[in-house]
């Protein structure tokens, strides 16, 4: 099976704000037609920059940028073929719905009457707008101005969908169901789509590949399970999963490694010993399902149970081990009080390592 074309290609590409404010530094970054991409990470990054790059809004101080294998830096932003979705929606507050949805088709003055009413027809269709075709904005709830925004989008049927934000104005509610209703457009659809955000539950949620970025650079590239298991830095370890990854300094003894601010050893194999033990000191890194309350232990460490966090489907127990705070996450049926003593088992399988200078994993 051939392997999809590239529908967007960044080469190198850094954009650079007056006042010496580097945005995006030397990213390069290929999406494929058809693919869902989440761009994730914290306000800053150069997320929305690039997207704004890909739109025209923007041109790159440096590098290449190329739609369906065509310098960008030749089109107009009205050529390129995108809809893009604010955050803010963007909808004409005097219009209804309906005219809303036929407004960017009126005004391009290209399609019959027959077409346009077809193409509000299945933007409706799609996204349940029915209900909604006469009301003005105003009368709307976030949740149905973005649906709103989405038909509008849809209605000119481009080859690329951009997303700016689109949930961050919802309740937790309304933000799942927007969450699906993108995933299931996506599945109808097989158009390309951008999507930046900063919660990185969406980018879980949505993206076929997420990448993620700090600081105007990308710092792992993957599908969330990727991202999740197999962590390419510290940073990617601590902002991908809800609660972050417990991380904390170790150094090796001759007992084994030490965890720093817990005071407590942990014994290791021979050959995780052999693997690591030129590492003198290192950043440890374990998620909050892999910690084990159990009865005491050999390798076992007592934490206090400072708060438990019922969530219904899970339970999440923030303790305290000497200096070391962490969360480990349990089962909803588990319960304990605040002070009381547990015991903490870990496999070393389940731990990740990084150097503790420049963040970079070891495993």
């Amino acid at each position: 099976m051939a392997e999809a074309k590239s529908a967007i290609e960044l080469s190198h590409v850094s954009k650079a704000y007056p006042g010496d404010v580097d945005a995006v530094d030397n990213v390069s970054l290929s999406i494929r037609e058809g693919e869902f991409v989440v761009l994730v990470g914290p306000s800053g990054c150069g997320k929305s920059s690039i997207l704004r790059m890909i739109a025209g809004l923007e041109s790159p101080s440096e590098g290449e940028l190329l739609l369906h294998g065509e310098d960008a830096s030749k089109l107009e932003p009205k050529d390129r073929d995108i809809a893009m979705v604010f955050q803010t929606h963007a909808l004409y507050p005097h219009m209804t719905v309906r005219e809303n949805l036929e407004f960017a088709l009126r005004i391009k003055g290209a399609y019959s009457a027959t077409e346009i009413k077809e193409r509000i027809r299945e933007a409706v269709d799609i996204l349940d707008l029915a209900p909604l075709l006469d009301r003005k904005p105003k009368h709307l709830s976030g949740g149905q101005r973005q649906r709103v925004a989405l038909g509008r989008a849809l209605v000119r049927k481009p080859k690329i969908f951009l997303f700016d934000e689109p949930l961050s104005g919802l309740d937790a509610k309304m933000k799942n169901q927007m969450c699906v209703e993108l995933g299931r457009l996506h599945s109808r659809l097989q158009a390309t789509m951008v999507l930046v955000t900063h919660d990185q539950n969406e980018a879980m949620t949505m993206g076929d590949r997420i990448v993620c970025l700090s600081n105007g650079k990308i710092q792992q590239v993957g599908t969330p399970m990727e991202l999740y298991e197999h962590p390419a830095n510290e940073f990617v370890a601590s902002f991908i999963g809800v609660p972050p990854m417990n991380i904390f300094a170790a150094q090796w003894t001759r007992d084994g490694l030490y965890f720093e601010k817990a005071g407590v050893p942990f014994a290791v194999s021979e050959e995780f010993a052999s693997r690591y033990r030129s590492i003198p000191r290192m950043l440890v890194g374990v998620r909050p399902e892999f910690f084990t309350i159990s009865a005491a232990a050999p390798n076992a460490f007592v934490a206090t149970v400072e708060v438990l966090e019922h969530l219904g489907y899970e339970s999440l127990v923030y303790a305290q081990c000497n200096n070391l705070s962490l969360v480990v996450r349990v089962p909803p049926f588990e319960n304990f009080d605040v002070g009381e003593k547990i015991y903490l088992s870990l496999d070393e399988k389940n731990i990740h390592l990084f150097d503790i200078s420049t963040g970079a994993s070891f495993r």
